[in-house]
């Protein structure tokens, strides 16, 4: 009587045990790494509000796990399903779905200090990016001419020279460099609303005339004071249709668009260089922005000294205290006065 009975107990078991290796090895095989994560690993993005179904879809989708049901099916059992933190996430090869479920809600990014002073240019910004290994230089500088950031910032022009706000900024090693610069360019117009409110009523065009002004402020002031008053003369300049003359724009040629080292001095003959950015040639505006101006030359540009001056040279190396001048009689006894080295002064 009671033979039938155990055997018949010993199936169920032995079925049960099957089917539990069976669920066992199935798990497995679902969890197990996705083949198409490259050695390097890959990154994903969460966008912010985004949905467990999505999230879990778009990993299958990009080849980053097995099963998206799997990874909806860990987070109702650990109740992490609106725990999923937003940002850029590193997946590496070898990853589990769980691996992937654990990083996803953690939220933690591998964070690169990258410190961008005032006055780079976009090259230098790029260059710097690679030497830290947040992105190459070339897709850095691919992302500044990104049409697509251009017309999302209101941008006019062929790149984002001036508008990558100098910072320290923490990035994930292997940012997408489109992202790298669509954060700098997101700080540059947060702190220029903070800074500056008014700008807002400003058209894209005019920004941009302001900006350029700021770039080129940023690489001629060496005290924060007499900023404003060097927006001035640049302003009183173009007022009356006269070059700007600035040096900064000659060292943005030669270093940034031919890639030839920094000059010790200025020539007469660099002074004739034929480039839209020489405003010892070309009155008015270059075409452009010639750095990535910080809060002190972007204050300056917005809010300019109400002065009469046309002319500044530098008067103490040291100190980078400037002289300025209402007329070119004044201006040339201050060159005569101050100049004792070769090529400083504008």
């Amino acid at each position: 009587m009671f033979k039938p009975l155990l055997r018949a107990f010993a199936a169920a078991a032995a079925a049960l045990g099957v089917l539990a290796a069976a669920g066992g090895l199935f798990f497995y095989f679902l969890n197990s790494p996705s083949p198409a994560i490259p050695a390097e690993g890959r990154f994903f993005r969460v966008q912010k509000g985004e949905s467990l179904s999505a999230i879990a879809a778009r990993l299958k989708g990009e080849g980053l796990i097995r099963s998206p049901l799997l990874l909806k099916v860990l987070a109702r059992l650990t109740g992490s399903e609106q725990r999923y933190k937003s940002g850029y996430f590193r997946i590496r090869r070898g990853d589990s779905t769980v691996d992937v479920h654990t990083l996803l809600v953690s939220g933690y990014q591998e964070q690169i200090k990258v410190t961008i002073p005032e006055g780079w240019t976009l090259k230098k910004i790029a260059q710097h990016l690679e030497d830290k290994g947040v992105a190459s230089r070339d897709a850095v500088l691919e992302a500044g001419s990104s049409a697509q950031l251009l017309r999302g910032f209101r941008v006019p022009g062929g790149n984002l020279e001036g508008y990558l706000y100098p910072d320290t900024y923490y990035f994930p090693a292997g940012y997408p460099a489109e992202a790298v610069v669509e954060q700098m360019a997101a700080n540059f117009f947060d702190h220029l609303k903070l800074l500056a409110p008014e700008a807002a009523e400003l058209s894209p065009q005019k920004l941009h005339e302001k900006v350029i002004v700021a770039s080129i402020v940023e690489r001629e002031y060496r005290r924060a004071e007499e900023a404003p008053l060097i927006a001035s003369v640049f302003y009183n300049r173009l007022r009356y249709n006269i070059g700007l003359e600035s040096c900064a724009t000659l060292e943005y040629i030669i270093t940034d668009i031919w890639n030839r080292p920094h000059p010790a001095f200025l020539t007469e003959e660099d002074k004739r260089i034929n480039s839209p950015y020489n405003t010892y040639k070309w009155a008015g505006l270059p075409p452009g922005p010639i750095s990535n101006p910080g809060r002190v030359a972007l204050e300056a540009a917005l809010r300019p000294a109400s002065t009469r001056y046309f002319y500044f040279v530098l008067k103490n190396p040291e100190s980078g205290a400037h002289f300025f001048s209402e007329s070119l009689k004044q201006h040339n006894w201050a060159k005569y006065l101050y100049l004792k080295q070769v090529g400083t002064g504008s």
